[in-house]
């Protein structure tokens, strides 16, 4: 099955101040994934094509990476993802921006199970969490999305009773 995923914010800073962001995943500064409240992403090396690492249970390499403006992988896990995602900034006038992240994957068998009953509502919150992460690294009040009862239930169950404190301040997500 052919699954496209599209996720975009509007952010009021210009397109270079807010690629810088992507330039700082899974690094120890990292400014836009939201590793407080989800697994953190990691790689085996410094971000750059051929990086090989994910986050959680989704596995995924660099293939391609054009510092400050756009950030492409390609998935390894869970078997059954097959094709990428990507994080890409679009200017949108001097002072503001796009930044968009893009899911674009043929899922099969156990993948596409997956995918439907809990990985693409757990990928919507981390997402809309990623762009809440990259507002307040900015500066910004964040835009934060509340977290579905779906995906709190997910959570309960993955993390057991132990789950991990919020971020932002947010209780009732």
């Amino acid at each position: 099955m052919r699954i496209a995923n599209i996720h975009e914010r509007r952010i009021g800073r210009p397109a270079p101040e807010v690629g810088r962001l992507i330039d700082t995943l899974a690094s120890e500064a990292d400014a836009l994934w939201p590793r407080s409240l989800w697994p953190a992403m990691r790689f085996d090396r410094p971000l750059g094509v051929g990086a090989e690492g994910g986050h959680g249970p989704i596995g995924y390499a660099v293939s391609e990476y054009r510092p400050g403006n756009y950030i492409r992988f390609r998935f390894s896990a869970p078997r059954g993802f097959n094709g990428h995602h990507w994080f890409d900034v679009r200017p949108d006038g001097d002072a503001a921006c796009v930044l968009r992240h893009t899911l674009a994957m043929d899922a099969r068998g156990t993948g596409l199970l997956l995918w439907t009953l809990a990985i693409r509502a757990l990928h919507d919150a981390v997402l809309e969490d990623a762009f809440a992460t990259a507002e307040a690294s900015l500066g910004l009040a964040p835009q934060l999305r509340p977290w579905t009862p779906w995906v709190r239930l997910l959570r309960r169950i993955i993390a057991g009773r132990h789950a991990r404190p919020q971020a932002f301040g947010a209780t009732a997500r």
